[in-house]
């Protein structure tokens, strides 16, 4: 695509998006007064007008029905998670049946650690990532040590080489194929949340199996984000967030995806509970624990309605938009907004972009590194309404979100970018 750094290229773009009607489906921010620019997807995803309604509906039932609401009514509460399955499916590229709505993320990977990292004698190592996110780091840490292993030995973290700073895949590949005889498990971020790096996961995934390893992935920064296909793949087991790209708000609820090969093993290893029982024997309260068949056997306690109903009306958003078509928007945004930084960029030394280059191989992200007054750079830009966050020690990620944001976003933030370096 030819790029221009013109206002007029940028608003011809966007009178040419097929999705640009959505963004009147979100509420903006307002900073001075006035509507923000909003590149902060990547952590918290904006609310959708229709949540309300979703809400208030439960909230009725709740008024008016009470405890009675877990049977009575439409869609009582029993089975409302089910409402969510087929669009999370999608999303993730599963079978509904793979597919749970449930707890939040972290908690969520502990329950898939328990199933799936089964260290056995010499196989006891996981590799993933260095700098994942914390909440990786610390579930992978504790969970080796609970096994009573020492994590500086039992987690390998990939670091990029030096002077680059996104993993290459051929280097992933051979650390699976150099630590096969000794690896239990690979569990790796789908996408990268400091550089936006997407991992080729369909690779990682035959290469983990091929060693004999578990295969998992945390999609927190890539489910609604880019188009996964984690059946296909082959991948064992999945976990997400639903508040950054998928806008379903604040410590919204979580998925998780078990590979039906495993989600039909009443034998796998499990920490169980009452709403993971099967359902038709759920209320007699008799000991021994039968699990729901596919996912919903990882379940552990009922659901959370509320949370729930806001993503269901963030799903129906992603049906409606259609992932493949969010994703082609998303490149292009991407795209013309590392045009416009290297634009603004020429003739100084103060940034560098450290997401990947090829549009394929990043999501809805572009991470600066900035070399010189990090923060006032970030502080300015807030104050001059555009919505961004900001990671230690000095990367301010930029995330143009194709539900919500335009191309002409993306050029005034260029235009500010450039007063503020110029200030």
């Amino acid at each position: 695509m030819n790029y221009q750094n013109t206002l007029a290229f940028a608003q011809e773009q966007d009178q040419q998006d097929p999705l640009r009607y959505f963004k009147e489906r979100f509420y903006a921010p307002q900073v001075n007064k006035q509507d923000a620019i909003y590149f902060c997807g990547n952590s918290l995803g904006l609310q959708p007008k229709s949540a309300q309604m979703y809400i208030d509906n439960e909230m009725y039932k709740w008024a008016n029905l009470a405890v009675e609401g877990h049977f009575k009514g439409n869609e009582p509460w029993f089975n409302y998670h089910e409402l969510l399955a087929g669009g999370a499916a999608r999303v993730v590229g599963a079978k509904p049946e793979e597919v749970v709505i449930m707890n939040q993320l972290t908690v969520n990977l502990h329950l898939m650690l328990v199933s799936f990292y089964r260290p056995e004698g010499k196989r006891y190592k996981i590799i993933t990532e260095a700098g994942a996110f914390p909440s990786d780091q610390y579930a992978l840490e504790t969970q080796t040590r609970f096994h009573g292993y020492n994590p500086d030995e039992a987690v390998i973290e990939l670091a990029p080489r030096e002077g680059e700073h996104t993993l290459r895949t051929e280097d992933i590949l051979q650390s699976i194929k150099d630590n096969a005889e000794e690896l239990a498990l690979v569990m790796m971020g789908g996408i990268n949340y400091y550089t936006g790096q997407v991992f080729d996961m369909e690779a990682i995934t035959k290469a983990g199996h091929e060693a004999g390893a578990v295969v998992g992935f945390d999609l927190a920064h890539a489910a609604g984000n880019i188009p996964v296909k984690l059946h296909d793949w082959d991948v064992d087991f999945a976990v997400w967030c639903t508040y950054k790209y998928l806008n379903s708000g604040p410590g919204g609820t979580s998925g998780v995806f078990v590979h039906e090969r495993h989600a039909n093993n009443p034998d796998l290893p499990r920490f169980a509970g009452w709403w993971g029982h099967d359902a038709k024997e759920r209320f007699k309260m008799r000991k021994g624990f039968m699990p729901m068949p596919g996912a919903e056997g990882w379940q552990v306690s009922n659901g959370q309605i509320l949370p729930m109903a806001v993503h269901r009306a963030s799903l129906e958003i992603f049906d409606e938009a259609g992932i493949e078509n969010m994703r082609l928007k998303s490149e292009k945004l991407t795209g013309y907004l590392e045009y416009l930084i290297d634009d603004v960029h020429a003739g100084n030394e103060v940034m560098e972009m450290i997401t990947p280059r090829d549009p394929k191989a990043r999501g809805a992200q572009i991470s600066i590194l900035v070399k010189k007054d990090a923060k006032l750079l970030f502080n300015k830009l807030m104050e001059a309404g555009i919505i961004v966050d900001y990671r230690e020690p000095n990367v301010i990620r930029v995330a143009p979100t194709p539900l919500y944001n335009s191309f002409e976003e993306v050029y005034r933030f260029s235009e500010i970018l450039h007063e503020c370096l110029q200030k």
